[in-house]
C-alpha cells in the first residue's frame, strides 16, 4: 500500500519548529510533547521524526533505529512522568489509524494517558 503522507500537518510543522510544543523529551529520532488539549491530568503525544502515516505505515517503512527509539522514547516518557507501573498506577497507550479509528493528524502519535482511572476501554455490547 502506498502511504501519502500531508507533510502540513500540524505535527510536521511542530517537527518543523513551526508551532511551539510543550517538549517533554527529544532523542534522534522522536520528539515527546504533552498535549495541547489534555483528557488526563497526565497527556503526552510520541510522535516520530520521520513522515509516517500510522503504525502501519511506520513499521513496514520505518528503520529499525527508528522503530527501537520510538518504543524506547515511549516507555522512557513513561518512566519520567511517574506513570509507569513501577513509578505509579500505570498508564494507557493509544494509537488511531484510518478514518474509522477517527484518526485526526495523519501523522503517526502515540497517546500516553495517566493519572486517573480511566475504567474500561471497551465494553462488550449487551
Amino acid at each position: 500500500m502506498a502511504y501519502s503522507y500531508d507533510t502540513e500537518n500540524i505535527f510536521a510543522k511542530i517537527l518543523r519548529g513551526e508551532i511551539p510544543n510543550d517538549t517533554v523529551l527529544e532523542t534522534e529520532h522522536c520528539l515527546a510533547f504533552r498535549d495541547i488539549a489534555p483528557q488526563t491530568p497526565d497527556h503526552i503525544l510520541v510522535i516520530p521524526r520521520g513522515a509516517y502515516v500510522n503504525f502501519d505505515h511506520f513499521v513496514t517503512e520505518a528503520s529499525d533505529a527508528e522503530i527501537l527509539d520510538f518504543n524506547r522514547t515511549v516507555a522512557r516518557v513513561c518512566k519520567e512522568a511517574g506513570v509507569s507501573p513501577d513509578t505509579g498506577n500505570g498508564y494507557r497507550v493509544i494509537t488511531n489509524a484510518g478514518p474509522d479509528s477517527m484518526q485526526e493528524v495523519p501523522h503517526l502519535h502515540f497517546h500516553i494517558l495517566a493519572g486517573r482511572n480511566m475504567g474500561a476501554l471497551l465494553v462488550k455490547p449487551a
